[in-house]
This record gives C-alpha cells, structure tokens and sequence, in this order.
C-alpha cells in the first residue's frame, strides 16, 4: 500500500515512518507541506494519507480541501495537535476519515489505521 506522509516536522515524518514500517508498509512517500504533497500525488497514486494540519506554505486543511476535489474516496488521516472539538469536525467536513492526536502511541496510530482502512474497504 502507498502512503503519503504529509508533515512539515521531519522528526515526525521519520516517527511515522518508522511506525508504518512496523506495521509492513514499505511503499512511503514523504512531503513537508500540502504544496510538496499536491506536487507528488499525481507520480505516487497515494492509496493513503497522513495529513499534519499546521504546516507552512498549505496547511493540512487547505491541502485536504483541494486533493479532495478530485480524489473522493482516498482515505485520510489528520495527524495533530489540534484537539479542539471544532477544529475536529471542520475537518472532517473538508475530508478527513479518522483523526490522531500528537502526540501518539505506535499502537494509536496502528489502530487508527486499521480503522480507517476497514472502513474504506467497506465503503
């Protein structure tokens, strides 16, 4: 499975990665803001994405928002520290399919992903 890791922090790129690694994913690819992440996607076909919210350049929610004009059912997960209830369900109305909060457990981030594939699959 391809996945798009979409952080401005390599450290948490790297700790993604490393947890994704883990977990069997080989095929990553990583990008420091949504523009970096806009430029890749159409090489990469992303079968998955983990999204930071605050970035410089695009941030996660503008990013979002665009990739989701044309790419409808690719699942998202927003990857953050924005814990506010609002913040929350402004993104998942932009398209987001689960949600993380930083920091978080490998098994967080493993759970959170398996859901979200789960629920995708039965979409």
């Amino acid at each position: 499975m391809k996945i798009l890791l979409v952080d401005d922090s390599k450290t948490m790129r790297n700790i993604q990665k490393s947890v994704l690694t883990q977990l069997g994913y080989t095929e990553i690819e990583e990008a420091c803001d949504g523009q970096d992440a806009l430029s890749k996607i159409g090489a990469f076909q992303p079968e998955l994405l983990l999204v930071d919210w605050n970035m410089p350049n695009m941030d996660g929610l503008t990013f979002v928002k665009t990739y989701r004009q044309t790419h409808k059912s690719t699942p998202i997960i927003m990857v953050t520290t924005e814990t506010e209830r609002s913040r929350v369900v402004e993104a998942i109305k932009a398209g987001v399919n689960n949600y993380v909060v930083k920091p978080f457990t490998p098994d967080l981030l493993s759970q959170r992903i398996n859901e979200t594939l789960e629920k995708a699959a039965a979409a």
